[in-house]
């Protein structure tokens, strides 16, 4: 299997060598391109393939938020990993409505930081959708859709079965836990996550609990909201 390929977009170049020395360690990993902001990394990206983009938030030029929705709105785009300095950081928050497939703190171990780029790259969130939430509670009135279509009628688009089941992964259970909750096997459940992303145009879980705040589906607090 081909190794996994990095970009590093940051302006501080200390912390692009260091995540380099630490990715450059592993056997299925390759740094492939580095940039200093966001307008940069759009540039590099147009003539090199990558897989998975670790974005810094706040850079001159263009922020990392706004790169990573030029970014992630490009045809067969790669996956964004958000990487700020601060747990409470709205900006980071909007690269997840932008299109980011998780956040992670900048002086994360790099156990977990390897973890991230696997989990992304292999198609996953790397923010549990419990810590999304209660980031969610406190900025999603400050984050306006961007979305041409009323964020309800896209939940439209579900069987009352998928909406339950998208109500249950906002709320942050785990596939098994929905299983148990709807007395269902895993893999079923799995099959309904799979077509809730589908039908709503979603990469992952993350973008599932967006969603489901931003269509009422889920208030603030996490609980069930009146649609």
């Amino acid at each position: 299997m081909p190794p996994i390929r990095v970009m590093l977009v940051d302006d501080q170049m200390l912390l692009r060598t260091g995540f380099r020395m630490v990715l450059a360690a592993q056997p299925d990993m390759e740094v492939v391109a580095e940039a200093g902001d966001g307008q940069e990394a759009i540039d590099v990206l147009r003539t090199t393939a990558v897989d998975v983009v670790l974005m810094d938030v706040r850079m001159p030029r263009l922020d990392g938020v706004e790169a990573t929705r030029r970014i992630c709105a490009q045809q067969d785009p790669p996956r964004v990993l958000i990487l700020t300095t601060f747990d409470l950081d709205e900006y980071a928050f909007s690269g997840l409505k932008a299109g980011a497939s998780g956040f992670m703190l900048k002086d994360v171990p790099p156990t977990d930081l390897l973890d991230a780029i696997r989990s992304v790259h292999s198609g996953d969130a790397v923010v549990a959708p419990s810590t999304t939430r209660r980031l969610l509670d406190r900025f999603s009135p400050m984050l306006p859709s961007s979305s041409k279509e009323p964020r309800h009628k896209e939940v439209e688009k579900l069987t009352e079965r998928e909406r339950e089941v998208m109500l249950l992964v906002a709320q942050g259970l785990s596939n098994g836990e929905i299983a148990a909750r709807l007395v269902l096997s895993e893999a079923t459940v799995k099959t309904h996550v799979g077509r809730i992303l589908t039908k709503l145009g979603l990469r992952d879980r993350v973008q599932v609990v967006v969603l489901a705040y931003e269509s009422g589906l889920v208030r603030a607090g996490g609980s069930p909201g009146n649609l």
